[in-house]
């Protein structure tokens, strides 16, 4: 791949996460207001602040780029937030934490991915920032994985959507591909 296709794949990787942040953090808002437990309310809401943070930082590496945020995906974004953060208070305590933990393995490759891109452009500093971004959403994935583990219905959830604390071994090697420098 030339420089061109990496910066458009970047730049698209980039906006595609700026929304998807903006989504995630009203669905956390919605998800930690939906439960008992202090201490998971607690770390959820820090999730959700971290999401607020990436989307800044995104938002950061986009304006550099000059580049945009696509204002239709931003609109489908925040409703879609909107909308599960809503859901969470109908449909009970596993599936938002199930799916939250299958949605933070797609952000952890997204994130990875960029950084892959910010590298072959010679973005040193993208590169280190996107790869931490990545260590934290693993660190979201894993707190997620923690809190489904022993539910009784990860096993059909988990051969359905192929996601699930079977593939900790995975997980353990992904997150030691992603420890920042």
């Amino acid at each position: 791949m030339d420089q061109k296709h990496h910066r458009e794949h970047l730049v698209k990787i980039l906006q595609n996460a700026y929304s998807g942040e903006l989504a995630a953090a009203y669905a956390y808002r919605g998800h930690w207001k939906s439960l008992k437990d202090a201490a998971e309310i607690d770390r959820i809401k820090q999730i959700e602040d971290e999401e607020w943070l990436h989307r800044k930082k995104v938002g950061r590496l986009l304006e550099s780029l000059s580049a945009r945020p696509l204002k239709r995906k931003e609109a489908r974004m925040w409703l879609i937030g909107r909308a599960v953060g809503i859901a969470c208070h109908m449909i009970g305590r596993f599936l938002p934490m199930y799916f939250a933990g299958r949605l933070e393995t797609a952000n952890v490759e997204e994130y990875a991915s960029a950084a892959s891109h910010a590298g072959e452009l010679g973005l040193v500093e993208f590169e280190s920032e996107l790869r931490v971004m990545a260590a934290v959403e693993k660190e979201h994935e894993i707190f997620f994985m923690s809190v489904v583990a022993n539910h009784r219905l990860l096993p059909v959830m988990r051969a359905i959507f192929k996601w699930g604390p079977v593939a900790a071994s995975k997980a353990r090697k992904a997150e030691s591909d992603l420890t920042p420098y």
